[in-house]
């Protein structure tokens, strides 16, 4: 079996998308993991497989690269809009994902923006396992100290530190992605404050390990940043991989906008 696919990455936060929108592809979790295997795939952070929607242009799975499914990831909604947009040749795109109904648009300089939703706040919807303030949860790990924790469609827990230059989240990221606080796994965030509008960060993502970006990630580091009084709502967030800005509305809706550069790298067939 054969499939064609496209390669493509926002801020270094790369996807493999196949397309399943005329004939409805199921994988195996074995088949994810040898596409997203960097020396016996094609490699890639996650799979996206679009497929078709009644209530939006397209919809889309996404796959961390060990075979699990997620609900939600930021770089990839921007991907997969960029891609239905170049289609259409429209201003905008919606997708049905998991995490609800996705928008995306295209500003003057290209950049593409998508509405990632309100983040979850309380400890029941992160999911969190027992009840805690989610400002403050209190775990310890190496260097980190008293992460916050939001849902953005998956849990991330936020750790503020002083200086990134000394966290080794590549030791410490996958002890704290499997505490038993987070009975969904987290993605595990190290953030600096470099003042209240520019903040730098590394992210171990739930299922894949250190990547060079992550949006959803991005959008939660924001949100723990206001709630903490220690950023603005208009932020750019500096990842290994590039920046994205991200833009936590006011007021009752409370949406996080996240808006950044897309690539597309190659495209080919591979044979399962």
């Amino acid at each position: 079996m054969k499939l064609s696919f496209r390669k493509m990455h926002g801020t270094g936060n790369d996807f493999v998308v196949l397309d399943g929108r005329s004939k409805p592809l199921e994988l195996t979790r074995e088949q994810v993991r040898r596409l997203c295997d960097r020396h016996f795939g094609i490699g890639c952070d996650q799979l996206v497989v679009l497929g078709a929607s009644t209530t939006a242009d397209a919809s889309m799975r996404i796959y961390n690269c060990d075979g699990g499914e997620i609900a939600t990831c930021g770089n990839a909604t921007r991907c997969v809009a960029d891609l239905l947009m170049q289609e259409t040749g429209k201003p905008e795109a919606s997708i049905e994902t998991k995490a609800g109904i996705r928008a995306g648009s295209r500003a003057e300089d290209g950049a593409v923006t998508v509405n990632m939703g309100a983040p979850k706040l309380s400890w029941q919807d992160i999911p969190l396992s027992e009840s805690r303030n989610p400002l403050h949860l209190g775990l310890e790990e190496g260097l980190l100290r008293d992460p916050a924790a939001v849902s953005m469609g998956n849990p991330h827990a936020i750790f503020f530190v002083r200086d990134l230059a000394h966290i080794r989240l590549h030791e410490w990221g996958p002890t704290l992605e499997h505490h038993p606080l987070f009975p969904q796994g987290a993605n595990i965030s190290a953030v600096q404050v470099l003042d209240t509008g520019h903040i730098k960060m590394q992210v171990w993502e739930r299922g894949t390990g250190l990547t060079l970006a992550c949006g959803s990630a991005a959008c939660a580091a924001v949100v723990a940043g206001v709630e903490r009084e220690m950023t603005g709502r208009n932020v750019a967030v500096e990842l290994p991989g590039g920046t994205l800005h991200i833009r936590w509305q006011p007021g009752t809706s409370g949406d996080v906008l996240m808006s950044g550069p897309v690539a597309y790298v190659f495209e080919g067939e591979i044979e399962l």
